[in-house]
């Protein structure tokens, strides 16, 4: 018995010291927020926060804004800082091994690393100045740690050393999150179905628009009609002998779609006479947030006697505010889906596999051999094979191999014009910037303080195409057909003070005519949510911040009420006992992604088993060659699958129905089922995890991930919120007031689960409560002094 005592004291002892280590370890770990460091400034930099974890970085200069902001960025976020810059190189195998090699294999082919030493090679040198003045600042950062960030102690990594090209890697990260992967499925699956049915089958189901389109400029644009029995009949379309009930929709169609709410009003509309502009861009939701609050001050060099002051978000990564406001004009973006990837044809010589056909000759396929190391295991090499349209990553239906033309590729692609902002004084200075400005195109709503709005793309590559269909893999090698040249910013849309002073933009197509043939169709969302919100603003006449807060948590499904009242009639048409829970759930629609919904959550699954059921047997027509196909995004399929169960064809019927009754008793039947009975809220909770969170036991995930809250919302609607997925931020702001506007933003400013900031902000989020934009009382305090040799 003692010695068993013993043995229990002397356990319990080293299970003390054990978690006292590890305690240590993660303080050590912990950001410094008191005190004073030296560093590579000319002048003292104060960084002071609040209770948030707001940083406020006031400098002298510009050089040492972006030297203090890189260091606090890293003390704060540098694990999720190395995260976007791998993401974007294809090198996140070198942390975690053989479980991210397809990720790594899909992204290297694109050899970002080396385009990224290439563009920041090539930019201005006060631009590049102040890139590694960021670099600097990083890392002092991470080196000023007294252990190195906790995630690492994890993985049992070092952490590598951040370099310029790592934030234009940042950059390349976001081109990858908000056009496709860089993968163009779309493109590929638009001409595998093109291949495999009729072209009046594939226009009425692709359709281009739809009754909720709710452009800027421009109308709705009518269905397109469906082909008549004498064109197309499933029933002799030579269907496989078995395939299954559903057809596999794009993640885009079933609600993950990377894209954002961007409005604004102009001052005719507000209590204050300025514009307001709200912002809540909808991403994959994390722990810690992908942005970073932050308030950046540093003196005008155009009149050192006035300080630029500028408050949002801020990316990890990038030394620069990506939206927010400086003052005199807020600002915010929608992601555009405008057509910024096309296929090219490679003709191969048949007397040479290395050489393939350009307008001017052949010309020599340059091979890279791109070596992706792997943690604890042997790397391994990836051969790219480069076109001068871009590299050859998949193969069109006939065989032929596809070059990828992606204007990330491009180096006009990246800059850093978006600091320009900073100065910028007048919606109209920043519309003229906007199509400059280095990033993936977006749609830019701007306000200022004068009360003017306006809206145009940001993106500094929007090509200029000649000779070819967009949508599907074309032959560049003929004289006048590809990209030929750039849209010029001059002829970049634009919308300044439009007739009612109101501006939306939701993801949905913007505009009509020569516009939209200067941005193409990427796989425009179904115009219902971008509907809502312009609906939501003509409904008023006088707006504040809080209105339009109101108006980004409509989770009003309006959207849905067409099919609530078909599921009704369908289930009042049959007597099956079997449908009674269904039918009781659909008697009373309350019309909302509310948490306690039980009827939304049903209706919104029949619409989804019925559009699924309605395209089984074409997507069947195609996946009997193509295993691997999905429908490709059309808005949801919505305009196409509406005509059909409204008109209900027998010969563009699933033949394993008898008619379109059984079809809509089934999918009811399947919702039901898949339901339950279940309140949306169940359906719809909350799972904002750290990225390492799912390797750890349970009881120590819980301290690392936001509490799993039933959440309202969902797609089609503006408050657009799955379990991961929604708004990475929210904001409204009125320039020049900032005291009156608001900033939400989820999952906190900090990964550390030690950090006061982890999770500061996220309860506010969940419940709508809106969080002012402006730091609150500065509770520390931080200062980098300059070294002697700095002073100098």
């Amino acid at each position: 018995m003692r010695l068993l005592r013993r043995f229990i004291k002397y356990a319990i002892l080293l299970l003390f010291v054990a978690v006292l280590a590890v305690f240590l370890l993660l303080w050590g770990s912990l950001a410094q927020l008191e005190g004073a460091q030296t560093a590579g400034v000319t002048k003292t930099v104060l960084v002071e926060r609040d209770a948030l974890g707001t940083a406020t970085v006031l400098a002298s200069n510009r050089r040492d804004l972006a030297y203090g902001l890189g260091f606090v960025h890293a003390q704060e976020r540098y694990f999720q800082m190395d995260l976007l810059r791998r993401a974007g190189a294809g090198e996140l195998a070198e942390l975690f091994g053989k479980l991210a090699l397809p990720l790594d294999r899909r992204h290297r082919q694109h050899r970002f690393r080396s385009r990224a030493t290439a563009a920041v090679a090539a930019l201005p040198a006060e631009q590049r100045a102040l890139l590694d003045a960021y670099r600097d600042g990083v890392n002092h950062g991470l080196g000023a740690l007294a252990v190195r960030p906790w995630e690492y102690l994890l993985l049992r990594r070092e952490p590598r050393a951040w370099s310029s090209e790592d934030s234009v890697l940042a950059i390349y990260a976001m081109f990858f999150d908000l056009n496709g992967d860089g993968a163009n499925v779309r493109e590929l699956n638009l001409a595998r179905l093109k291949q495999q049915v009729p072209d009046p089958v594939f226009r009425f189901l692709v359709q281009p628009g739809s009754s909720w389109d709710a452009p800027l400029r421009g109308e709705a644009m009518p269905p397109v009609p469906p082909p008549d029995a004498g064109v197309f009949d499933l029933a002799r379309a030579g269907l496989p002998a078995d395939y299954p009930r559903y057809a596999t929709l794009a993640p885009e169609d079933d609600g993950r779609r990377p894209g954002s709410n961007n409005f604004a009003v102009g001052g005719a509309l507000t209590q204050n006479g300025a514009a307001i502009v709200a912002d809540d861009m909808h991403l994959n939701l994390r722990v810690p947030n992908i942005w970073f609050r932050a308030r950046l001050r540093y003196p005008d060099p155009a009149d050192p006697t006035r300080m630029i002051d500028l408050n949002g978000l801020t990316l990890p990564g990038a030394p620069a505010l990506l939206a927010g406001s400086n003052g005199h004009i807020a600002w915010g973006y929608t992601n555009s889906y405008g057509d910024w990837l096309d296929w090219v044809r490679v003709e191969r010589d048949p007397a040479d596999e290395t050489r393939y056909r350009t307008p001017e000759g052949w010309e020599k396929i340059v091979r890279h051999a791109e070596v992706i190391e792997v943690g604890g295991e042997p790397h391994e090499t990836l051969l790219v094979d480069e076109t001068r349209w871009g590299p050859i990553t998949a193969h069109d239906v006939d065989g032929t191999p596809l070059a990828l033309a992606w204007t990330a590729h491009r180096p006009r692609s990246i800059n850093l014009n978006l600091l320009q902002l900073e100065t910028a004084t007048t919606v109209q200075q920043a519309l003229a910037l906007a199509p400059t400005i280095g990033m993936p195109v977006q749609n830019f709503v701007v306000g200022d303080r004068e009360g003017h709005i306006g809206w145009t793309l940001t993106g500094n590559a929007m090509p200029r195409r000649a000779g070819y269909d967009a949508s599907l893999p074309a032959d560049w090698s003929r004289d006048g057909v590809g990209w030929q040249g750039w849209v010029e910013p001059a002829e970049f849309p634009r919308l300044l003070d439009p007739d009612g002073a109101r501006l939306w933009s939701a993801n949905a197509r913007t505009v009509d005519g020569d516009w939209l043939a200067l941005q193409g169709d990427g796989g425009y969302d179904l115009g219902a949510r971008q509907q809502q919100i312009r609906d939501g603003l003509r409904a008023r006449e006088r707006f504040a911040p809080e209105d339009l807060l109101a108006i980004q948590l409509d989770d009003r499904s309006l959207f849905l009420q067409r099919w609530q009242q078909l599921l009704a009639a369908t289930l009042a048409d049959t007597t099956d006992a079997g449908l009674a829970d269904a039918r009781r759930l659909s008697a009373g629609w309350s019309g909302r992604a509310a948490t306690d919904a039980a009827d939304y959550s049903l209706v919104r699954e029949f619409r989804r088993r019925t559009i699924a059921a309605a395209l089984a047997p074409f997507s069947a027509l195609v996946r009997a060659k193509y295993g691997d196909f999905e429908m490709p995004s059309a808005q949801g399929y919505e305009a196409a699958v509406w005509v059909l169960v409204q008109q209900r064809p027998a010969h563009l019927l699933d033949p394993k129905y008898k008619n379109w009754d059984e079809l809509l008793i089934a999918a009811a039947g399947e919702a039901q089922k898949e339901m339950a009975s279940a309140t949306w809220g169940e359906r719809n909770k909350a799972s904002v995890r750290h990225p390492l969170s799912r390797a750890l036991p349970g009881f120590v995930a819980r301290f690392l991930d936001m509490p799993a809250d039933p959440l309202a919302g969902d797609h089609n609607m503006p408050r657009v919120q799955r379990l991961d997925f929604g708004a990475s931020e929210r904001f409204a702001i009125s320039p020049g007031f900032e005291a009156q506007s608001y900033l939400n933003m989820p999952g906190g400013q900090s990964g550390h689960p030690l950090s006061p900031f982890h999770g500061a902000g996220h309860t506010d989020w969940v419940d709508g409560v809106p969080t002012p934009l402006l730091p609150g009382v500065a509770i520390h305090r931080f200062q980098l002094e300059p070294r002697n040799e700095s002073r100098n």
